[in-house]
């Protein structure tokens, strides 16, 4: 059975859940020392694959350079175009980096609104039918609109603010965990840290 984590964006302080997640499952690879890709896949030029952009926006800044490395915003998207060429250049990059990849997705309606984390690669472009590598150590996705037909157009009239709830649900549990390590690791000021994450609510 696979080992997958779910919650819903709206339950309150669901991010603090995938704070606790993200802790249990890749403290081990910061002790290894080895750096950790977040890697947001998506494009700002749809409302419903614009999720990667912008958990990678929010990230970004609030993010210290060392251990963790985002790939992937609202100003330099990663997208079905570049998607190929990023990954390779993260590996020739990094020795041995850990991705997390983060995507919006579509799925039954019932989990609209939900965070799945799976310790498995996303595998973008599915709900397109389009031919992209897999990518990822662990995979994020935020399930943005229901699945079936017309996939492109549902995207197209998914609702931002659905979108929005998932962001922050993720960008803060990945947030909350980088100041957690962090914070044992003594790798940051979480002074600085908290000021910037209270700088990026919009």
């Amino acid at each position: 059975m696979e080992d997958v984590f779910s919650i819903d964006s709206l339950t309150p302080n669901s991010y603090l859940d995938i704070k606790n997640y993200l802790y249990d499952n890749l403290k081990n690879i910061i002790l290894e020392n080895r750096i950790i890709i977040f890697l947001c896949i998506g494009t700002d030029r749809c409302t419903g694959d614009s999720l990667g952009p912008l958990v990678g926006y929010k990230l970004k800044s609030c993010v210290p350079k060392g251990n963790f490395y985002i790939y992937g915003t609202l100003e330099t998207p990663v997208h079905s175009k570049n998607l190929e060429s990023i990954i390779n250049n993260i590996y020739s990059s990094f020795k041995n980096p850990y991705i997390v990849a983060i995507d919006a997705s579509l799925g039954n309606v019932k989990n609209i609104g939900k965070v799945f984390i799976a310790k498995k690669p996303l595998q973008p472009g599915l709900a397109l039918n389009k031919n992209l590598p897999s990518v990822g150590d662990i995979s994020i996705t935020g399930i943005v609109n229901i699945g079936g037909n017309f996939e492109f157009l549902v995207l197209q009239n998914t609702r931002l603010y659905v979108v929005m709830n998932l962001v922050e649900a993720i960008y803060k549990g990945i947030f909350y965990f980088i100041l957690k390590i962090s914070k044992e690791t003594n790798e940051l000021n979480p002074i600085v840290n908290i000021n910037c994450i209270k700088k990026r609510e919009f």
